[in-house]
């Protein structure tokens, strides 16, 4: 897989291509994948999937951090894993975002060859969306290519969507976010100095620093999964805030208490998998 960080990156004669910000990419992204990148082996087609940094709600709707529920390179990694072939994270400006529909169409094309744009139902391009359903089903009879219209998926008796997850971890449900991404919610984070607690009563902690814009559960105790050097180990974590008049945006208290682990934490990247709350 090849993340690329312009469309201006990459020039293809044909694709199979999606469009959307695949925030978390959760059950209803992975089930449009599985779908593309099947009908994509048959005709040899590369798979692109095109991303957008920042999310364009953030951009519009001046939506503040914390806010993703995985930071760019993890949603590479994870489109990847599904399959693309490419993955582009476009910048999303105010500048992008006055782009008419027929302009952007103009430059996928001459940029990807698509064949195939696959979307789910509410998808929209162009300035204002006005690239709708309606629309994109004209344009594939004009420009002939072919266009896939994939329906959402019902887990826990709701139709999954990356605001759902959030609305989750805003809650502390850790467990029904789970049942949206289809696996446990990860949050990556470098270990830095703490107050030394843990230390001192002989529990190695990991105090861990967080990119500021990742979401995070609700303030409260859980129990984890730490992947640290590659092992994974059970962990209790307790995220609580330490305000400070230099962090305006209040960022949390990430402590992982990792058991039956011997070693040094500090300076380690660190991967914790919530499973529930406790």
């Amino acid at each position: 897989m090849q993340h690329l960080q312009d469309l201006s990156e990459v020039r293809l004669a044909r694709a199979s291509l999606t469009i959307g910000s695949f925030d978390g990419v959760h059950l209803g992204h992975q089930y449009l994948l599985k779908k593309m990148v099947r009908r994509a082996k048959r005709s040899d087609l590369p798979v692109v999937v095109l991303t957008f940094y920042p999310h364009p709600s953030v951009v519009l709707r001046q939506r503040t951090p914390p806010f993703y529920i995985t930071a760019p390179d993890e949603k590479a990694e994870l489109l990847g894993k599904e399959g693309a072939h490419y993955v582009i994270t476009q910048t999303f400006d105010l500048e992008f975002s006055r782009v008419e529909a027929d302009d952007f169409l103009d430059r996928l094309t001459a940029q990807l060859g698509f064949t195939d744009l696959w979307a789910g139902e509410d998808f929209a391009l162009g300035y204002q969306r006005r690239g709708n359903r309606h629309y994109l089903e004209r344009e594939s009879q004009a420009r002939n290519f072919r266009y896939h219209l994939v329906p959402p998926v019902v887990a826990g008796g709701e139709i999954v969507s990356s605001t759902r997850v959030r609305e989750a971890l805003r809650s502390g449900d850790v467990a029904r976010a789970a049942t949206y991404l289809g696996r446990s919610f990860e949050l990556p984070g470098v270990v830095q100095k703490g107050a030394g607690r843990g230390k001192k009563l002989g529990i190695p902690t990991a105090n861990l620093k967080i990119w500021e814009e990742h979401a995070y559960p609700a303030v409260g105790v859980y129990a984890c999964v730490a992947e640290v050097d590659g092992a994974r180990r059970q962990a209790v974590t307790n995220i609580g805030y330490r305000p400070t008049f230099e962090d305006e945006h209040h960022s949390p208290v990430v402590e992982a208490h990792i058991l039956d682990f011997e070693g040094e934490l500090y300076g380690k990247e660190i991967k914790l998998e919530f499973v529930d709350r406790l």
